[in-house]
């Protein structure tokens, strides 16, 4: 990968609706060397999709938690029956399996405290395997990419 792949993913990222045409002249390429490369760079997995970024708020899911679990018993079967299960929560938008404490970082979107609670206990708390949990509630998101 070299500069002009690099710049052609900087400005994927911050508008991924741009033309091919657009794309080649912010790069510095004509279109069609700047398709090619896009095309290889979708190919060989570096651009794994696009997507819309959606603002919160507006979907009813400002309210943001992170959530730190640790399972009560880290073998095997304990640490699928928890990754097949997060799956399932909708509320549930990213999760990332740790090295160390905690076993894992949850990030939840909801509309308010109140949904949060009820999340929390009624299937937070139950989840299978969970040993310990552990919330910390974002007070303001200064970058999200």
């Amino acid at each position: 990968m070299d500069r002009i792949d690099r710049a052609i993913i900087a400005q994927l990222r911050r508008d991924a609706r741009l033309t091919n045409t657009e794309l080649a002249d912010r790069v510095g390429l004509t279109p069609s060397p700047c398709l090619r490369r896009v095309r290889r760079l979708e190919e060989t997995g570096v651009i794994a999709g696009y997507h819309a970024r959606v603002d919160p708020a507006a979907m009813g899911r400002s309210f943001e938690v992170v959530v730190f679990i640790d399972l009560a018993v880290q073998d095997q079967r304990s640490v699928e029956r928890f990754e097949e299960w997060v799956g399932t929560v909708d509320e549930i938008v990213q999760v990332r399996r740790m090295f160390g404490s905690p076993d894992y970082v949850l990030d939840v979107a909801v509309p308010d405290l109140a949904a949060y609670e009820r999340l929390l206990t009624a299937r937070l708390l139950a989840a299978p395997g969970v040993g310990r949990l552990n919330s910390h509630f974002t007070m303001k998101t200064l970058k999200s990419d």
